[in-house]
């Protein structure tokens, strides 16, 4: 029999690893610059937590991480900002975050796992860096399955494609089929959650809090419609920026989601109402943290702060807003297992709110 283990790198708050856990594919260590992530990252997936840059990571750390695994799993989701298409107006070739698929890569050559998964924005097909990190893979023997993934069709109440590598050097690999036919809207993932007010959080769950509006702002949300637009608004509403011509092409901010569709892609900024169509269907405040985080695919359970521990919005927003979907983690971590024959134990944690993990290599 085989035992399996995985390692994430740029682990972040642990959402690729809750969905690799999930599915049976146990990570054991996630690796990640922000030490802030230490905590959620440990406190719900029963792994180890190592704060450092990739960069600096040896393939012997690795090696010794691994254990006696017999089949060892590399995945991780490089820091996506440089091949975003906000950042396409930058000069981002000048980033050091453009190298980091080139240390995924240099990690690769040096470790040679039997799997390797990455995850990140579409766009990063479009530059050398990725056409350099599949050549290698091919290179060294990988069978390697690469697409553009709609996370709607895996269960994420949330439009969000990203690119997804799977590469084996077992044998042909690929993504499991789509496990939802339908999608699941804003309704279903937080339409039960307590109501709460702009600038407070509920009693039963200090997470479930949402920021502050401006006396105008408050007035913007109270008249705007779900799926609506600031250009509904009466004129002396509309934000200066949005009056020049270059403002205008961006109607969807200061905006309402809708009870019936999924969510807009949740970024790092989801908590403000004037930095998206995050404004609650319903209720006259931007998303909380919980529900942004429950958008994500996270758990309802899922903790990111110890019980004394202080809200700071724009960090958390950047915690949960760069994370892997977790359900896209989970049907990652089962197209592995079906690779491997291995036949996933995976509960609906979704209603559950459940958080379980396994702890130790996986027995094949």
């Amino acid at each position: 029999m085989s035992r399996v283990a995985c390692i994430d790198l740029f682990c972040g708050a642990g959402g690729l690893t809750h969905g690799l856990n999930r599915s049976g594919i146990p990570v054991v260590a996630g690796i990640d610059v922000d030490a802030s992530c230490r905590y959620p990252f440990e406190a719900n997936n029963g792994a180890r937590f190592i704060a450092k840059d990739i960069a600096s990571v040896t393939p012997a750390e690795l090696r010794k991480l691994y254990g006696g695994a017999d089949i060892r799993v590399l995945a991780g989701c490089a820091p996506c900002q440089p091949f975003s298409t906000y950042s396409q107006r930058y000069d981002t070739l000048t980033s050091p975050r453009w190298s980091l698929l080139y240390q995924f890569a240099r990690l690769v050559i040096s470790v040679r796992p039997q799997i390797v998964t990455m995850e990140n924005v579409p766009l990063v097909e479009k530059h050398a860096v990725f056409d350099d990190f599949v050549a290698t893979l091919r290179r060294l023997g990988y069978q390697v399955w690469q697409g553009i993934v709609d996370c709607t069709q895996y269960g994420l109440p949330q439009n969000r494609r990203r690119m997804v590598i799977l590469a084996s050097v077992i044998g042909p690999i690929e993504l499991i089929a789509s496990t939802h036919e339908k999608s699941r809207t804003v309704k279903d993932a937080i339409g039960k959650l307590p109501a709460i007010e702009a600038g407070t959080a509920h009693e039963g769950d200090a997470f479930h809090v949402s920021s502050k509006l401006s006396d105008m702002n408050l007035l913007r949300i109270r008249i705007s419609r779900p799926g609506g637009t600031w250009r509904d608004w009466p004129e002396w509403l509309v934000a200066e920026c949005h009056r020049k011509e270059t403002g205008r092409t961006y109607p969807g901010v200061y905006g309402r989601m809708t009870w019936d569709d999924p969510a807009p892609t949740i970024t790092t900024q989801f908590y403000g109402f004037g930095n998206g169509r995050f404004g609650h269907p319903e209720q006259d405040r931007a998303i909380s943290l919980r529900e942004g985080a429950i958008l994500q695919g996270f758990p309802k359970n899922y903790s990111f702060l110890p019980e004394d521990g202080l809200i700071h919005f724009r960090a958390l927003g950047r915690m949960i807003g760069n994370a892997v979907p977790v359900v896209l983690g989970e049907a990652i971590g089962q197209s592995i297992a079906a690779h491997l024959g291995i036949e996933s134990e995976c509960k609906d944690w979704q209603k559950e709110g459940i958080g379980d993990v396994a702890r130790t290599p996986f027995v094949a």
